[in-house]
Order: C-alpha cells, then sequence, then structure tokens
C-alpha cells in the first residue's frame, strides 16, 4: 500500500515547499491563537482552545503524514520545519500580539477621539466668547484674568489638549474632559451663571440695566 501511494503521489521539490509552507503557516498561527486566548482572563477561555488546537491539528497532521507516508525522509525534515516554526512562533508572539492589540486598540479609540474633538471645539468656542463678545468680556473680566487660580488652570489644561490633539496619545480624550471641567470651574469662579452660553443681548454680571423710558 506504502509503494502505491508513493507511486501515486511523488514527492518532488515544488510539493515538498508547498507542505513546509503549510505546516510553517498552520503552526505559527495555531500557537500565535493559542497565545492569544491563553492570555485572557476570561472564565470560557477553554473554548477557543479547544478549537484553535482542533483547527490547528485538522492542518498539521495531515501536513505531516501525507508526505510522511510518501517519503519518511520528508516527514523528518517536515516534523523539524514544524518544531522551528512552533519555537519561533512562540517567541515572537508577544510582539506580534502586542501590535495586534495597538492596532485593534487604535481603531476603537477612532470614534472616542472624535467626540473628543468636536467636545474641544465647543469648549474653545464658548471660551472664545469671552474674549470675543464686548458684553461678555466687561461683565466677566476674570475669565481673562490669568492670575486666577481657576482661569490659570483653565489655560494650563487648554495647552495639554491642544498638545495631545497634535498626536495619536491616548490621552487627549481625558485631557479634553479635564478642559471642560477646568473651564466650568473658570465660569463658575467668575460668577457665569449656571450653563453660561452667554450672548451680546444678555446682562451679564456687572452689565447696568437699560434705563426705563
Amino acid at each position: 500500500m506504502v509503494p502505491a501511494v508513493s507511486e501515486a503521489v511523488p514527492l518532488g521539490p515544488l510539493q515538498l515547499l508547498i507542505w513546509a509552507a503549510v505546516l510553517m503557516t498552520a503552526v505559527a498561527c495555531t500557537v500565535v491563537a493559542v497565545r492569544h486566548h491563553a492570555g485572557k482572563p476570561d472564565a470560557d477561555g477553554s473554548d477557543p482552545l479547544f478549537w484553535d488546537l482542533f483547527g490547528g491539528a485538522a492542518v498539521i497532521v495531515p501536513a505531516l503524514l501525507i508526505p510522511a507516508v510518501a517519503s519518511p525522509l520528508a516527514g523528518l525534515a517536515l516534523a523539524a520545519v514544524a518544531a522551528a516554526s512552533g519555537v519561533a512562533a512562540y517567541r515572537g508572539s508577544p510582539r506580534i500580539l502586542d501590535w495586534y492589540g495597538a492596532r485593534r486598540q487604535r481603531r476603537l479609540d477612532i470614534p472616542r477621539r472624535e467626540a473628543a474633538v468636536e467636545v474641544h471645539n465647543a469648549v474653545l468656542s464658548r471660551w472664545r466668547r469671552y474674549e470675543l463678545d464686548p458684553a461678555l468680556a466687561i461683565g466677566y473680566p476674570d475669565m481673562a484674568d490669568v492670575a486666577r487660580p481657576e482661569t490659570s488652570a483653565f489655560v494650563k489644561a487648554m495647552r495639554e489638549a491642544e498638545l495631545l490633539k497634535a498626536s495619536t496619545d491616548p490621552g487627549y480624550a481625558p485631557a479634553v474632559a479635564r478642559l471642560e471641567l477646568a473651564l466650568g470651574r473658570a465660569e463658575t469662579a467668575a460668577g457665569v451663571p449656571l450653563g453660561g452660553g452667554h450672548s451680546s443681548q444678555e446682562q451679564p454680571r456687572g452689565a447696568e440695566a437699560a434705563p426705563q423710558p
């Protein structure tokens, strides 16, 4: 039976290379997948591990046995290739998983960053009104007085958010949240009514009431 298989499926150099490539890929993917799921602390981690091992074995075992039946020497060579691929994948899997985790985190951070940019722009627009609107500038001069602790803290938070906005730092969204909080504290300290958002047509603190006819 073995000679018949050998004659029916001759194992040439090209076939050996194909089997080696399949084997290396299957072993490497299985090792990386097992380490990925083994590192998760969830309670259902055994189920993914089973399917990782089952799926890997479904490719690795035939990739070893079929060439070994045709040529025992080729089977030994492929076993050595599988072992080397497994060791290399085991050693390199931390870097691969770190890269994958960082890439996945960046994809998850995109909506959060876009929302932070909107909040950031809204906070800056809200603050600029105290500089551009004459009534607000007169009514709430403390909003431009960096000698006040609350205004100074807001300016520092604004600089931090601007610096992080220009990078891909994950701390940008928390910095924007701190910026919004700092503006609220500065408005409270300056006597701005809750909610802010005054226009030049409103009467802020310090503005004189219009004379009655």
